[in-house]
């Protein structure tokens, strides 16, 4: 009995120590705890855009906006039947009514010197500027150039602070300009846009275009307003929208700084703008397949006639800049100062020449209907 309980004892002995080996040999391998921190390897972080800075033209803005004025104007309207006599003899005389309006302008000076549209001022009896601070002046007319829609104003106040002139030529389609203006009344307001077209024409606003075409929103009452770039340098005078409902529709036009410069220094020295005149009637010579401004007439004793020029003849050069078209003819000889010779180069039966001519004063604008002068 006692030696069968002895070999017992061994056989479960040794089926521990077998069971014991078991579990060594196939249990999981374990590593002894190091102490350090564990280093992983994990996904790069890719850095999440920030959302872009949003661009502010607030220093332009605050540059440029206190040399841009509100105008009102006022107008007495007159009826018809106020000059009949045997009606104010019935009826005694008509009461007048006053018409008002309203636009923009632009301090050039300190001098109380302000730019503006023609059309903004155009036949008022009355205007005022009211600026910034919300003073107001009464503003005398120095002068006006409707073939260029330009206007200048002066008013006696002191403080002024002019405008900063830009260069409208170095702009370029697709520039950010700002719009400063009166629109409707509601106060002084700005918009932004950018350049959609430069040297536009032919659009028969004015006489002499050369626009700069934005889609800032103008609307009526912004007319005379400042044209900026994104330094607040004045680059053009908005003057005009195309609209089939009278409010913006993204495409303005703006009258360049260049040619505003031109006409009211010549206002400002002698109260007027004096152009070249050459005394013809012409049409485009590209509808007879040439290029340049074909002459139909000369006025009798007028600069063409005096120096030689004949109708017929292609005028295709002056002072050897091209001309491609009458509008071209137009500018150019206007550029001239009355008085003052130029050399206009002429195809006549297919041949070139040049004739010396010595232009004229050109005449005040001509009414609807009439012929434009050249």
């Amino acid at each position: 009995m006692l030696k069968r309980f002895w070999l017992l004892l061994a056989q479960a002995v040794t089926v521990g120590v077998g069971l014991m080996l078991a579990f060594t040999a196939f249990g999981p391998e374990r590593q002894p705890v190091s102490g350090g921190p564990v280093t992983v390897r994990e996904e790069p972080t890719i850095p999440i855009p920030s959302a872009p800075r949003t661009e502010s033209y607030r220093a332009a803005v605050v540059k440029a906006m206190p040399s841009v004025v509100n105008i009102y104007t006022a107008k007495t309207v007159r009826s018809p039947l106020s000059e009949d006599p045997l009606f104010r003899f019935f009826y005694g005389e008509p009461q007048r009514e006053q018409a008002t309006s309203l636009g923009s302008g632009v301090i050039i000076s300190e001098q109380g010197y302000i730019l503006t549209n023609n059309h903004v001022i155009e036949g008022a009896d009355e205007i005022a500027v009211v600026f910034g601070g919300g003073a107001v002046a009464p503003a005398k007319i120095v002068g006006t150039d409707p073939e260029t829609d330009l206007a200048v104003l002066k008013v006696n106040a002191s403080g002024l602070r002019p405008i900063t002139f830009g260069k409208s030529e170095a702009l370029q389609v697709g520039d950010v300009v700002l719009a400063i203006g009166n629109p409707f009344g509601v106060g002084q307001t700005v918009t932004q846009g950018i350049v959609s077209a430069t040297g536009r024409n032919r659009l028969g606003i004015n006489t002499f275009e050369n626009f700069i075409q934005t889609n800032a929103a103008i609307n009526p009452g912004n007319s005379g307003g400042a044209l900026i770039d994104t330094r607040g340098n004045l680059v053009g005078i908005n003057t005009a929208i195309f609209s089939q409902s009278g409010g913006s529709q993204g495409i303005g036009f703006a009258i360049p700084v260049s040619l505003a410069r031109q006409v009211f220094g010549q206002i400002i020295e002698k109260g007027r703008v004096d152009r070249g005149w050459l005394g013809v009637s012409a049409r485009d010579a590209a509808e007879t397949g040439a290029r340049g401004a074909l002459i139909m007439g000369v006025q009798r004793g007028g600069p063409a006639e005096r120096a030689g020029i004949r109708p017929g003849d292609i005028i295709v050069a002056v002072n050897s800049k091209p001309i491609s078209d009458t509008g071209a003819l137009i500018n150019e000889t206007a550029a001239l100062a009355p008085g003052t010779r130029g050399t206009f180069d002429v195809l006549r039966d297919g041949k070139p020449i040049s004739i010396p001519v010595e232009v004229g004063r050109r005449p005040p604008p001509a009414r609807a209907g009439q012929p434009v002068p050249r």
